[in-house]
């Protein structure tokens, strides 16, 4: 097994490469790319292709599907003359291909009420979460899990055992416009969606050929980018026969890392070390937490620091001589670990000697290279009938790093040790002591790399169309998918940490210095020193960050087979009475297997080459690197679930207007937590008002526990200064992350209701949307943070002092046990504005100008941990989290013949770090406690962004073009941390700064 994984690690990217040359060679020939893609299809409320819909369920012609056929992702009703309750946003290809993203999923993600998403620039400080790279969306804040994203409308295997698709394996020039639902669609879609949906529409029946090149690069000169795209469609047998295949390459270079201290990647100043210091008294007057930049551990240095005794707080410089610690804070060592004028709650200091701390020394960005081939072969067997294949092949693959050297804060040194300097032996024998305490950031050592190498294969089968019934006609969708992910994530030069404390502790024997400990020399230790800037020699660093380091094989499993039905049953007083109904089957299957030295094995084997027995190493349990301890694990589950959805016209005439009113239930049974129910009812009534619609649904929405939550394989990560409060202390433990199988679904209750104002016959082409939301979420899926588990023991809930060890005399045997249970409630509730309008020949100029403006406001979210004596929390407007109070995004287009120019503004309003904390000054703060800390500054203030675009036609078929992301170039607010983080929060702010596309487009 471990042979074949070595293998697999090396393989796969010219496995998948070779699999779409034929699609990729066509793109990277051509040279000559894509030409601004065709408008839209016309849609009721819009008076020209080109206007974008605003927040409105509307007739859009899918011409997937044969002409005049009617698909909306936020109904399964087809229908003519029918409106949808749920307001769903749309991006057509013109929006796409003017805002020149090298992913379209930043495109998308740009939208208020997508809140929390997750891509390159997320995710970039941890080592064992498997998430780096991964583009996936949130609605809401309620997380990608609850979010469903669909291809086409059908399910896309996940990229990882949440169950959630990375949308840059999706074949990206194919798509037409992507639909995005704010609101539950569970009725409808099934399980997953309680935030909504985001459907991506492919252009099924494209004919010709379209290509896009371009490049890309920051004003700090990092983080290239390279774009191929290609598409070509034809058809043949009189049309009856459509073949379509196209091809992708990107490559974004990442951002970082920086270095130690404050020194971040390219000339990027903005880095302060922002800390929230915990002073460690909660019950004097005075706040608990203080807002302070350049704050540093005071435990620790680059090349060593002795933290403990008599001889605290001297360092080494880069050259192993021994120099007094500059702490910043007037700090003075007290010999007992402790700093006066220091914070002992988190061991921080403020100032002094910066070049010790590693958060700025985290990529800011991954690296993300994506290849894509996808092929589609359709036959029309009769007229509006169809029978189709779909191939897509992706791989993704991405790197980082999550912080540099190797930080140890608590190493005990033996002052007999011979690569200490004379010096230092001698104040040990004045002091009278034979071992101090030590720590060090390890600075010589190789800087840690995470990289993941994921590969989908998916391919479906269906068959979709027409037929007649009953006197009407009806609309049939029915597929059958297969896909597959492979997923492997290697972690190099990370430290075995047995083998790194007895290769720092050496001894001179017959003349020559060794480790001291006999078994660990007969297992190969070779000895290092680590007072000072000294690189290990590459037989003690292969002794201890071997070349076959952390490494997880993953492989999901998802089949599907779907039917769906729509048509009209009869004709009512207002219209036809519409149903809709079907099935689906689909099963979910994974298995991870990690490394042994993670993973854990019984009799390991001293002949195994790669992962030979150890006598320091837990051969058992595992757990034995510093960061990326992966575990074995598997899990599957089965679904059945069918629906029925009509639509009952309730009136229709022009005296009082048309209205509708909408309703459809699903039962789905789970084999893991049996059967659950969701359904929806809603209406809409177009008034007699001149272009005046009002709407409202409301639903019952599930999210059955994924993979992940049910059977997850126990993920290990360090948290290195972690906050003893029983101490006051900082220690090193372990966080566990466990799956529980016993979960069950959540439940929410989702309610939206707002009016439409389109198309008014004194103003055409303007269009105007406000809808009011509501989302209760019940038995959420969730888990304590390690700080919220050890404070609430502290504070003498005894319900959770049985989970963690933070005193552990044996390496390594720290730990906070952290497992999912169903005990959270959420609730959010807020508005969407969204507006457009298009204005043609403006001021007698030929051309059209577009303004559109999209807002989201939310008013609360409620976040209750179920548990007595945890109290409520209010996130929204939490800039440390994903939901501001205001989010707004503004478009301005101008263009013509010749050429198109767009301006486009982002911003959100100023917040706080957490709505937990009470403000204060000296002398007039509450008791500080684990629910409510008392802080003496909690505002983090929003952003402003600034984002030019344009392209110039040449002839019929070609465009060149630019952008410019964040044009003034503003830098993100810290984001304060209580440890040694990098204080940013990529989920809101801008981390990369100005940056540059241009590129050439062509379209035949």
């Amino acid at each position: 097994m471990n042979k074949v994984m070595r293998v697999r690690r090396h393989q796969p990217r010219r496995f998948v490469t070779a699999t779409s040359t034929f699609v990729l060679a066509t793109a990277l020939a051509s040279a000559a790319p894509a030409f601004a893609q065709e408008a839209p299809a016309p849609a009721e409320d819009q008076t020209s292709p080109s206007v974008p819909l605003t927040g409105q369920d509307t007739l859009i012609e899918d011409t997937q599907s044969g002409p005049g056929e009617v698909v909306v992702t936020g109904t399964r009703i087809i229908s003519s003359g029918f409106t949808a309750p749920t307001p769903t946003t749309v991006i057509g290809e013109e929006q796409i291909a003017a805002n020149a993203q090298p992913n379209i999923f930043n495109t998308v993600a740009q939208l208020p009420a997508l809140q929390g998403s997750t891509g390159a620039s997320t995710g970039t400080f941890s080592t064992s979460s498997g998430t780096q790279g991964l583009s996936s969306f949130s609605l809401r804040g309620l997380g990608p899990i609850r979010t469903l994203t669909l291809l086409d409308g059908q399910r896309v295997v996940g990229a990882n055992v949440t169950g959630v698709p990375d949308i840059s394996m999706f074949p990206q020039l194919l798509v037409k416009r992507v639909d995005v639902v704010t609101g539950g669609a569970s009725a409808s879609y099934g399980s997953d969606a309680v935030g909504g949906v985001v459907n991506f529409i492919t252009d099924t029946r494209f004919t010709g050929f379209k290509a896009n090149v371009q490049g890309g690069v920051t004003h700090y000169g990092d983080d290239g980018q390279a774009l191929v795209q290609a598409a070509y469609g034809g058809a043949l047998l009189d049309n009856r026969l459509r073949v379509i295949v196209s091809g992708e390459y990107s490559h974004e270079g990442g951002v970082g890392p920086g270095d130690f201290g404050t020194d971040l990647a390219g000339s990027r100043d903005w880095y302060r070390a922002t800390t929230l210091v915990n002073t460690g008294i909660t019950n004097n007057g005075s706040p608990q937490f203080l807002y302070r930049d350049f704050a540093q551990p005071y435990q620790y240095s680059r090349y060593g620091l002795i933290n403990n005794g008599p001889l605290q707080g001297t360092a080494f410089d880069v050259n192993g001589v021994p120099y007094a610690f500059n702490y910043g804070s007037n700090g003075q060592p007290l010999g007992n670990g402790r700093v006066s004028n220091c914070f002992p709650g988190n061991s921080f200091c403020v100032g002094g000697d910066l070049s010790g701390a590693p958060g700025s020394g985290a990529s800011l960005k991954s690296e993300l290279e994506r290849i894509n081939g996808s092929g589609r072969l359709g036959f029309d067997f009769a007229e509006n009938n169809e029978v189709y294949v779909t191939v897509n092949i992706a791989q993704v693959t991405s790197n980082n790093q999550p912080s540099p050297g190797y930080g140890r804060p608590s190493l005990t040194v033996q002052c007999a040790n011979p690569f200490l300097p004379q010096s230092i032996r001698d104040r040990c024998a004045v002091a009278g002591i034979t071992s101090f305490s030590f720590g060090t950031s390890n600075a010589a050592f190789p800087d840690p790399k995470v990289s993941t190498d994921r590969r989908q294969y998916r391919f479906v089968a269906g068959a979709k169309g027409r037929f007649g019934l009953i006197g009407s006609e009806w609309n049939y969708d029915a597929y059958y998918q297969h896909g597959t992910t492979i997923s492997d994530i290697n972690v190099d030069d990370i430290v075995l940490q047995n083998r790194y404390v007895a290769a720092t502790n050496a001894v001179t024997l017959n003349g020559a210095i060794v480790c001291a400990d006999p078994a660990a020399r007969a297992a190969g230790c070779q000895p290092i020193n680590i007072f000072g800037g000294f690189a290990p020699s590459a037989a003690a660093l292969a002794y201890v960050t071997p070349e076959n380091g952390p490494f997880q094989h993953t492989k999901l499993t998802q089949e599907v087979a779907s039917v769906n039905v729509s048509g009209d049953l009869f004709n009512l007083w207002a219209g036809p009475l519409s149903l809709a109904f079907g099935g689906e089957y689909r099963s979910e299957f994974y298995r991870v297997n990690g490394d042994p030295y993670g993973a854990g094995v019984t009799g390991l084997s001293p002949n195994s080459p790669e992962y030979p027995a150890d006598p320091l190493l837990n051969s058992t349990l595992g757990s034995n690197w510093a960061a990326g301890n992966y575990k074995n694990g598997r899990g599957s589950y089965h679904v059945y679930e069918g629906f029925a959805e009509l639509n009952l016209p309730l009136f229709n005439s022009s005296a009082i207007g048309r209205a509708n009113l909408n309703g459809a239930a699903r039962v789905t049974d789970y084999s893991t937590s049996g059967t659950v129910w969701a359904w929806k009812v809603g209406g809409t009534w177009d008034t007699p008002l001149d272009g005046f619609r009002l709407r409202a649904v409301t639903s019952r929405d599930v999210r059955a526990p994924n993979l992940s939550e049910l059977f997850a394989a126990p993920t290990v990560t360090t948290l290195p200064n972690f906050g003893d409060p029983f101490r006051n202390v900082a220690v090193q433990v372990f966080q566990n992350t466990i799956g529980n199988p016993d979960l069950q679904p959540e439940i929410a209750r989702n309610t939206e209701i707002g009016a439409v104002y389109a198309n008014p016959s004194w103003l055409p082409g303007l269009s105007l949307s406000f809808d009011y939301y509501s989302i209760k979420l019940d038995g959420v899926v969730s888990t304590l943070s390690p700080d919220q588990i050890v404070r609430f023991c502290f504070e003498g809930n005894q319900a959770f002092c049985g989970g963690f060890e933070l005193n552990s005399p044996i390496q390594g045997g720290n730990f906070v046990n952290v497992q999912p249970f169903n005990l959270a409630s959420w609730k959010t509730s807020g508005f969407d504005v969204e507006a457009s309008y298009q204005w043609k020949k403006p001021m007698g100029m030929p051309g059209t100008f577009t303004i559109r403006a999209l807002a989201t406001h939310v008013r609360e979210f409620l976040v209750d941990a179920g548990i007595p004596g945890v109290s409520v929390v209010d996130q929204a407007g939490a800039n440390n989290g994903n939901t501001p109070n205001w989010k707004v995004l503004g478009i301005q287009t101008y263009s013509d013949d010749a050429f198109s120019l767009t301006l486009q503004e982002r911003w959100f309003s100023d917040g706080t770090f957490g709505n937990q904390y009470v403000v204060c000054s000296v002398g007039t703060c509450p008791t500080s406690t684990g629910n409510n800390p008392t802080i003496d500054y909690n505002r983090m203030k929003g952003a402003f962004y600034l984002d030019l675009g344009g392209s110039i036609n040449v002839g019929e078929q070609g465009a060149f073009f630019f952008k410019i992301d964040n044009l003034l170039d503003h830098d993100p607010a810290p984001a304060p941390q209580t440890n040694t983080g990098l204080d940013v929060n990529p989920a809101l702010y801008d981390t990369l700064g100005r940056t540059y596309r241009a590129g050439f487009r062509v379209r035949f």
